[in-house]
């Protein structure tokens, strides 16, 4: 009697083994299965081409278990957020220092995190085609110096350096005031309502931004309530996009009720095939090259967001650049999920 046809996982030559890896408790623990996860597509991409991979639940009170588990493995994927429900990376990311340098692969490396995962990455890339009049304040002095000179010449977009889901994000714009008490009025991107306050009142709540090293300081995008467009990248190649209408920043009542959730494409969407163009043909190699950060050491998946800037001359649209996510990219696009696997899938074939 003829043996059942293999499936194309059981086919297809093993070429490694790798953890996905995410925050969670002991009940989540517990559960932890590749078939019901939120990432069960990408362990099912990457057991359709040979690679075996299992769910690592990860918290700062079982460190040392996940350091053992981790060790006898090829590689990790890792998406954790730099800041949830007030914890931070910093356990972590010691722990996979520790790892990669004992010849795991960890994909997205803490250090790569810092260079291309912060919003210093917008002034460092300020000059490219993406970039806009970004500044950088380094002290509470620094940014209580400059940041009115720039308010006088129009809106602002206030940044903390290291943050998710628009902490730390802030529109400022000035108001008539006495000369001797500077006001502003501030819409916290976490927020629905802006609120008036003194200037000096708004600094003193920037003050502990600097204990992530900086604050960034844009103009704020007339545009932004025609939406934000997210390019997917899975090493240097697009992924897919999202397009989404929001809340976060926008003070029109009429465009806040237009915004929604995020809608996904493929990356052969040709609304956005100049967009593609450029972040794989000049973008993506200018920012490496900038960052110091070689091809190969990019992460399997991250993601870079972009609001509409003024038309070009012949009509076509321009991106200004609002910031690179590459802690913890979820949801992604559904083609997204064979792409990670299949570089994921080079990468492992490049150590055998």
């Amino acid at each position: 009697m003829n043996a059942e046809p293999l499936s194309i996982s059981e086919s297809t030559a093993r070429l490694g083994r790798i953890a996905i890896l995410w925050r969670g408790d002991e009940a989540a623990r517990r559960s932890a299965r590749p078939d019901t996860s939120r990432f069960k597509t990408v362990f099912a991409a990457l057991a359709d081409v040979g690679v075996d991979a299992e769910p690592v639940v990860y918290e700062d009170d079982v460190l040392d278990a996940v350091r053992a588990q981790l060790a006898t493995l090829d590689g990790v994927l890792v998406w954790v957020n730099p800041i949830h429900k007030g914890r931070n990376r910093a356990n972590l990311d010691a722990l996979l220092r520790v790892v990669a340098a004992r010849g795991v692969w960890v994909s997205a490396h803490p250090d790569v995190i810092l260079k291309m995962g912060t919003k210093e990455v917008l002034h460092r890339t300020r000059t490219m085609s993406w970039g806009c009049d970004t500044a950088l304040y380094r002290t509470a002095d620094a940014m209580r110096v400059e940041l009115p000179a720039r308010l006088a010449a129009g809106p602002r977009v206030i940044k903390r350096n290291r943050g998710n889901g628009g902490q730390g994000v802030w529109k400022v714009e000035t108001l008539a005031s006495p000369r001797n008490r500077p006001m502003v009025r501030v819409l916290d991107a976490t927020k629905d309502a802006s609120e008036e306050l003194a200037l000096d009142e708004f600094l003193e709540r920037c003050a502990e931004y600097f204990e992530d090293d900086c604050v960034i300081d844009q103009p704020f995008q007339a545009r932004l309530s025609e939406g934000v467009v997210r390019c997917y990248m899975a090493g240097d190649c697009c992924a897919g996009f999202g397009h989404q209408k929001v809340k976060a920043l926008v003070d029109a009542p009429a465009a806040r009720a237009e915004a929604g959730r995020r809608l996904y494409t493929s990356n052969a969407d040709p609304r956005f095939q100049r967009l593609r163009r450029l972040m794989e043909d000049e973008w993506t190699p200018q920012l490496t090259s900038l960052l110091d950060i070689p091809p190969r050491d990019l992460p399997m998946i991250w993601d870079a967001d972009f609001m509409l800037g003024p038309p070009s001359a012949d009509g076509a649209e321009s991106y200004v650049f609002g910031e690179i996510n590459v802690s913890s990219v979820f949801p992604i696009p559904d083609e997204a999920s064979a792409e990670i696997a299949r570089r994921v899938a080079d990468r492992l074939r490049s150590k055998l």
